[in-house]
């Protein structure tokens, strides 16, 4: 690991040099959702044996990624819960100015993925390590990190679930992503799908004797695109009109199939994402696409038998509901001084916390226009407001 000298009453110069020496180090880890983070891991956890502090790791299946969590106090009492995933998108190297896994300072912007989602909230985070323990506060703080929220938000509900069973039940969670330290007390639950069709190839000559697996797709994707168009033409609610869009929207983004022009094809695959409205009911969506795709899959068996459509989901990630001057939401809006509050119509890890029965917001530096971009940056003004926002975070709620 890198050297870090630590001073534990540490000045704002001193702040901001190690937290460049901690986010030049997250963001030389290439952590894609595609590869191991433990590399980010472990170097978190030798900056915090610095400390003793003791972290707890749960490991995804083959164990090669880790979520961590711990605490900085005493963990017999309730604290609050500082949250942000470790995992970033893949890049596109040729569309990069700089190398993305070398923090690069331009025109007082930090430039790196990651830098906003989320490895400068992570920097903050950690950098104020030496300032928390030397508060010595009455309640403690817990941190939890997370792998692979880019890709479903999959490994953080084995997190919480350990972390529910051995600590007591945090007052709030505060989820980091990049909302420029604006409130965000909902957003729309993410439901991902894959859909399998299986038909039965023949000469496209002989097309009523064979079933086209793509042929069968497109009346599929068909019933997704009008389903949207139904959601869009609906009266929107009160609730729905601070989302943007203002409706449950159901989109194809991927799909492959078939093996030449003059064959009806065997197979075709394609992905559904479904971004819905916290009113709307996601079970009874994917009932309803169920029973249409039954209908036509009996259809295409009384053709061929061996006709098949299949249906999986490959993540369901809950919304973020308002709560209605929440714990958190409260503790925020005293911070902050804001009365508003934001939606939005990603997804993100508060919901799994706020289903364990955590109070949860959305707040953290940067802005989200950055997030999976090319070039992507942290202005060094959002890092130093962020530090002071978490600094009184604690200090409100921890004194």
């Amino acid at each position: 690991m890198e050297a870090i000298k630590i001073e534990k009453n540490l000045d704002k110069k001193q702040l901001l040099n190690s937290q460049e020496l901690i986010l030049k180090k997250l963001i030389s880890c290439d952590t894609t959702s595609s590869k191991s983070n433990l590399e980010l891991i472990n170097y978190i956890c030798d900056y915090l044996d610095i400390f003793k502090i003791e972290t707890s790791k749960v490991y995804n299946e083959d164990k090669s990624k880790a979520s961590i969590y711990y605490t900085i106090g005493n963990k017999k009492l309730p604290g609050l819960v500082l949250s942000a995933h470790t995992d970033t998108v893949p890049v596109d190297i040729d569309q990069w100015s700089y190398n993305p896994y070398e923090l690069n300072i331009q025109k007082d912007k930090y430039y790196g993925r990651g830098t906003t989602d989320m490895k400068g909230f992570i920097s903050i985070v950690l950098a104020l390590t030496p300032w928390v323990i030397s508060k010595s506060f009455d309640r403690p703080i817990h941190v939890a990190l997370s792998y692979d929220e880019e890709v479903g938000c999959i490994g953080a509900p084995f997190m919480i679930r350990e972390m529910s069973k051995n600590l007591p039940k945090a007052s709030c969670a505060i989820v980091g992503e990049p909302t420029l330290l604006k409130l965000v007390d909902g957003h729309k639950a993410s439901i991902g799908l894959d859909t399998e069709v299986t038909g039965y190839e023949v000469h496209s000559s002989l097309l009523p004797s064979g079933v086209s697996a793509i042929m069968t797709a497109s009346k599929l994707v068909n019933w997704i695109t009008n389903k949207t168009e139904e959601n869009q033409n609906k009266t929107p609610r009160d609730l729905d009109k601070l989302f943007n869009p203002p409706f449950t929207t159901l989109h194809v983004g991927k799909i492959n199939g078939g093996t030449a022009s003059n064959i009806t094809a065997k197979k075709c695959s394609f992905t559904t994402d479904i971004r819905c409205l916290p009113l709307d009911d996601g079970e009874k969506i994917i009932e309803e696409y169920e029973k249409y795709a039954e209908m036509i899959d009996s259809q295409n068996k009384d053709i061929r038998p061996e006709s098949n459509i299949a249906i999986t989901r490959h993540h369901w990630v809950p919304g973020l509901k308002p709560e209605n001057d929440g714990f958190a939401d409260s503790l925020v809006r005293k911070i902050t001084g804001e009365n508003s509050t934001g939606k939005v119509s990603y997804g993100t890890e508060a919901g799994q916390f706020q289903e364990e029965g955590y109070s949860t917001v959305i707040c953290g530096p940067g802005s989200i226009e950055q997030a999976h971009q090319a070039d992507e940056f942290l202005s060094i003004d959002q890092l130093n407001k962020g530090t002071e926002f978490i600094k009184s975070l604690i200090n409100e709620h921890a004194n």
